[in-house]
């Protein structure tokens, strides 16, 4: 959320923000209900003291045993009236928050123009696609024909949307978290965390993702619960409305969790295969830091989710999205893609983002500053380490052979019992 003060001072600024982010978001009418605002409380505390000065008043009086009707009177006008105040002035401050809560958050300086993924500039690119001399198949058929995907099954079980894995697919995603959570906490330093797949409004509203993301959120029916979308949502939250102190920073955090999201507006869009689904498994990374720290920490979180796909073995491209390629609640955003043979393209398997302090000021995350004790509002960030089903596509495409076998990358075989290719049973 960004600060009343900063939107007030700088509506030119936010208003052209809004037009490079291509936001529906409109900042017509809160100059006119932040100015009646003001002027509320301005009258509201004016009346506040008044009444208190004609309390001690009337005090007087009663003890000097004069009349003291007429103040009486007034008073009791004045009291009505500003009851009737302090009645509007919370309804007021309701709608100046959720206005607020609907606007994006301000692009870093460093993010390029461009209104769409074809503006994205690529970074750097790691690894060469491989060139096969046979007809490549996609993920779907390999999967089908070694008999570890179930469409069928997931849909007859589900619906669409839903995959069922089996087999080698299975154990390769079970591995594959747990390849993934090893690099991180042992190697990167992350502290792995284990958190509820379920989270309340407070913890989806303080990331940014309530109110406007509602429709691509699943509500447990009757509760103040949404199944998780993303481990960023509890591991953000874990910090929520504490001061931490700056010998913690940076705080760093990975969890593994299934995701849960109704995927609103993607209708038609990678409806074949699992590369967009209702339900997937992916390893999050999170960063709580210093203001003067995010920077750097997010070139280190980017590298850190490349990692993986570097030990195994996977080509891929880092890009930055443009400013109106971005998430709502992003300053900044890498995309890591990795290379589809069966596409021809690379599609996105990470996204690791810098939030400034918008999420933090919606979620109360502070820390005191050792330079005075000054409390301050600290930056957050976050990373996927790696989408795991996507990672999944990756490796059966990449490493499959021309008799429909895939090979294990190397770097996995110990946390598959060894196993070194897929072949049907």
């Amino acid at each position: 959320m960004l600060d009343l003060k900063f939107v007030r001072e700088n509506i030119p600024a936010v208003e052209e923000m809004l037009k490079k982010r291509c936001s529906s978001v409109s900042l017509e009418g809160f100059v006119d209900m932040d100015g009646k605002r003001r002027a509320l409380i301005v009258e509201v505390e004016k009346m506040r003291a008044e009444r208190n000065f004609a309390s001690e008043e009337i005090g007087r009086l009663r003890r000097e045993k004069k009349d003291a009707a007429e103040l009486m009177g007034r008073m009791k006008v004045l009291s009505e009236r500003l009851k009737g105040l302090e009645t509007e002035l919370p309804e007021i401050e309701r709608r100046m928050e959720e206005f607020l809560l609907s606007i994006p958050n301000m692009p870093d300086p460093s993010v390029p123009e461009g209104a769409g993924s074809e503006d994205n500039p690529v970074v750097r690119m790691w690894g060469k696609p491989h060139v096969f001399d046979f007809p490549v198949k996609d993920h779907v058929d390999l999967g089908v024909e070694l008999g570890i995907f179930d469409f069928d099954g997931a849909a007859k079980i589900a619906g669409g949307r839903f995959s069922l894995s089996k087999g080698a697919a299975a154990l390769m995603e079970r591995a594959l978290v747990n390849f993934m959570l090893d690099i991180h906490t042992r190697e990167h330093g992350y502290t792995e965390v284990l958190p509820p797949f379920m989270a309340n409004t407070a913890s989806f509203i303080g990331v940014g993702q309530l109110p406007k993301f509602e429709e691509d959120l699943f509500r447990v029916a009757g509760t103040d619960y949404f199944l998780v979308s993303t481990a960023e949502v509890p591991l953000t939250n874990v910090v929520r409305d504490e001061i931490l102190s700056e010998e913690m920073l940076p705080l760093k955090m990975t969890a593994y969790t299934p995701c849960f999201r109704a995927e609103a507006g993607s209708h038609g869009k990678d409806t074949r295969g699992i590369i967009r689904q209702h339900q997937f498994n992916k390893v999050e990374l999170v960063k709580i830091c210093r203001p003067d720290q995010s920077a750097v920490e997010l070139e280190s979180l980017t590298l850190n989710a490349e990692e993986i796909l570097k030990r195994l073995g996977l080509p891929y491209r880092l890009v930055t999205l443009c400013v109106g390629d971005m998430g709502f609640s992003a300053a900044k955003t890498y995309d890591i893609e990795v290379w589809l043979p069966s596409q021809e393209k690379y599609r996105e398997i990470s996204s690791c983002s810098s939030f400034s302090d918008f999420q933090a000021r919606r979620a109360k995350i502070r820390f005191r500053d050792g330079a005075g004790g000054k409390v301050r509002l600290a930056h957050t960030l976050n990373g996927s380490g790696l989408a795991v089903g996507r990672t999944v596509v990756a490796i059966l495409e990449n490493y499959q052979r021309e008799d429909g076998t895939v090979d294990i990358p190397e770097a996995l075989r110990p946390y598959m019992g060894g196993m070194e290719r897929i072949v049907r049973k």
